[in-house]
């Protein structure tokens, strides 16, 4: 929901960092691994209890993930492969930071980490295959610039999972009650995407 009013205040900043980048050589697909790195590093700092650090990796990571666009843009375009590294590592970075948080505390985090986790692969699925649908019947998409697939405005994108991962981060003891609730948004999200689904394609 908020991914395109954030984008417009952080674009501009992103854009002149990766013309640098890329005047130095840096490619798109090193960026985004880079920022997979660092998101595995964070999830790894969770897992051990250092959750304040993890919650600066992962901020950093996700920066790493604005930028590789950019850079993308001012080094020849982007890519089928680089559109591809950036959905499957930005899952796995999505799925990584509520599995750190339940091997941090099985008992207290287990039940809800795995709530939120089946909540991110159904929507997960949601999103994959309306985009894939939509690119089968030619629509365009306009609001957020260019992208690999089609990015449909929903609830709970980008912007508000980094935010509830960062609470979760600065709570920990909270995570439960949190998970439940971005949970919830997520499922929310996942029956929009729906209905989206059923006036787009029925």
């Amino acid at each position: 929901m908020l991914d395109t009013s954030i984008r417009r205040h952080i674009d501009p900043w992103l854009d002149r960092a990766a013309v640098r980048l890329a005047a130095a050589g840096l490619t798109a697909n090193g960026v985004t691994w880079t920022g997979f790195a660092l998101g595995m590093l964070a999830a790894c700092l969770i897992a051990t209890g250092w959750t304040w650090t993890g919650a600066i990796m992962l901020l950093i990571s996700r920066i790493c993930d604005g930028l590789d666009g950019a850079v993308a843009r001012h080094s020849g375009g982007g890519t089928d492969l680089g559109g591809f590294l950036d959905i499957v590592l930005d899952f796995a970075f999505y799925g990584a930071i509520p599995l750190a948080f339940i091997i941090l505390d099985p008992a207290a985090n287990g039940v809800a980490g795995a709530v939120l986790l089946f909540t991110f692969y159904v929507n997960g699925a949601s999103f994959l295959t309306f985009a894939l649908m939509a690119e089968k019947q030619g629509l365009a998409e306009d609001e957020r610039g260019s992208k690999s697939l089609l990015y449909t405005v929903v609830l709970t994108e980008a912007t508000e999972t980094i935010c509830a991962f960062v609470l979760f981060c600065l709570f920990p003891t909270w995570f439960a009650v949190l998970a439940y609730i971005y949970a919830a948004m997520v499922v929310w999200t996942t029956i929009s995407r729906f209905v989206l689904a059923y006036r787009t394609f029925g």
